[in-house]
């Protein structure tokens, strides 16, 4: 790709020609790093998280050392819970997890009222996040902001046995949950994109072919995936969180959704090959083989990732959850920058 002469290619627009199927000048890839921020600055996670300015200069610092093309705009998923007057609990080398349920039984899913976004301090300082980071990169790096699927945030909401009863027994209720949570989904992402966030990861765990039959997914998160999507004004990349999707790429093509993130238990190859231009591919770097690398397997992943999906653009690199881990050592993400750029240079002579 040609920026001009003498002129310097940006992440945004390297990542948007390789969403154009078209190669740039190196293969684009995302290190999604959450609780590595606080690290970077010396702070507790629990600390990191409470301060807009912190988070936003943690992806900066993260981004101008790695060299990675977006900055994160994602705390912990269990911050819509804290949105909703749930309870978090935070550990010292990990994400915050739900520590309490919106509801135990059927009349307290009656009882749930999705709460106005501008009333929840936790997501007014994601916001605030997202404003400082648009300030300090203007249009050169993609912002990537980021929803619970209305399907998904349920196992959070009601918890896991709760929610499977819910689905089989009492799809009235069931529905009636979804218009619920589509609504918030929707103005959460919304207003993402107004703060400055430039895609919104729509994460849907629940959907993968590992929790639910394809048969299942159609009748409820394809349905549902489809209604939201059409609600978010702007991009989106739908994310299964590890889960595998093969098998779903053409339905997901039919949400509208731009990109979707590829399991590391899924043939990336293979996705490539149905997705065939129809849809972005992410991944598939395995964030819990990560944690134990050496520099050399840090090398040979990211050469055969790029191997099975580089060529002909439509890729960015990534790991394959969403979330790299906090035990995953800052000289792997080093060694991941260093074979990307070593490697991923377009033209692909190398691969064969």
């Amino acid at each position: 790709m040609s920026a001009g002469a003498g002129r310097k290619v940006t992440a945004l627009e390297r990542v948007l020609v390789s969403l154009g199927f078209k190669e740039p000048d190196r293969v684009p890839f995302f290190l999604l790093l959450t609780t590595h921020g606080a690290r970077e600055l010396g702070m507790s996670i629990r600390d990191y998280f409470s301060d807009p300015e912190a988070m936003a200069e943690g992806q900066i610092r993260m981004q101008r050392r790695y060299g990675h093309d977006s900055l994160y705009a994602f705390a912990y998923a269990a911050i819509e819970i804290e949105a909703w007057g749930g309870d978090v609990g935070f550990v010292v080398d990990g994400p915050p997890n739900a520590a309490s349920l919106l509801a135990s039984d059927a009349a307290g899913i009656d009882r749930l009222r999705a709460p106005a976004i501008g009333d929840c301090p936790c997501l007014e300082r994601m916001l605030e996040a997202i404003r400082l980071m648009k300030e300090r990169s203007g249009e050169e790096l993609p912002i990537i902001g980021v929803v619970m699927s209305p399907f998904s945030a349920p196992i959070m909401q009601i918890g896991f046995s709760a929610y499977l009863d819910l689905i089989h027994e009492d799809r009235e209720r069931f529905w009636r949950l979804m218009a619920l949570d589509r609504d918030f989904c929707a103005r959460w992402a919304n207003a993402q994109l107004e703060a400055g966030a430039t895609a919104i990861c729509y994460f849907d765990p629940f959907s993968s072919t590992d929790m639910v039959p394809r048969e299942l997914y159609l009748e409820t998160g394809y349905r549902i995936a489809c209604q939201t999507i059409a609600s978010i004004q702007g991009p989106t990349a739908t994310h299964f969180a590890s889960g595998r999707g093969l098998s779903l790429i053409g339905d997901v093509v039919e949400t509208k959704t731009a990109i979707l993130g590829i399991s590391a238990l899924d043939d990336l190859g293979e996705a490539k090959r149905i997705s065939d231009g129809r849809i972005a591919l992410l991944g598939n770097l395995d964030g819990i083989a990560m944690r134990n690398w050496s520099g050399e397997d840090a090398e040979r992943e990211v050469k055969q990732a790029i191997r099975a999906a580089g060529r002909g653009g439509g890729f960015i690199l990534s790991d394959n959850h969403g979330e790299i881990p906090w035990s995953v050592p800052e000289s792997v993400l080093d060694s991941v920058a260093e074979a990307v750029r070593a490697w991923g240079t377009y033209p692909l002579d190398w691969v064969r």
